[in-house]
């Protein structure tokens, strides 16, 4: 039986990702996935996402994560275990 437990995953995206509609394009990722949490910009030109979901979700957003929009260039990407805090959707923080 797969795991369905859900995680926590705090990540942050470094590179050219602020002004390229990285934010709308996580969510609407987030979304199709089935991930809840949020994103937002940071003022060190990285963005953070905080994102919940099963292993399997959070896999194929993470593989998103690294590519990002056409206009996006990725240069790293740091990610951390987080505590669940349940998110109800996922939203775009300002």
């Amino acid at each position: 039986m797969p795991d369905i437990k859900k995680k926590h995953k705090n990540i942050i995206v470094k590179g050219r990702v602020q002004g390229v509609g990285f934010r709308f394009s996580a969510r609407n990722m987030a979304i199709s996935l089935g991930i809840k949490g949020y994103v937002r910009n940071l003022y060190d030109g990285n963005v953070l996402i905080e994102a919940e979901g099963s292993e399997i979700q959070l896999k194929h957003f993470l593989e998103w994560c690294y590519k990002g929009p056409g206009y996006a260039s990725v240069e790293d990407i740091e990610i951390s275990d987080g505590e669940f805090k349940d998110y109800l959707y996922f939203d775009i923080k300002h």
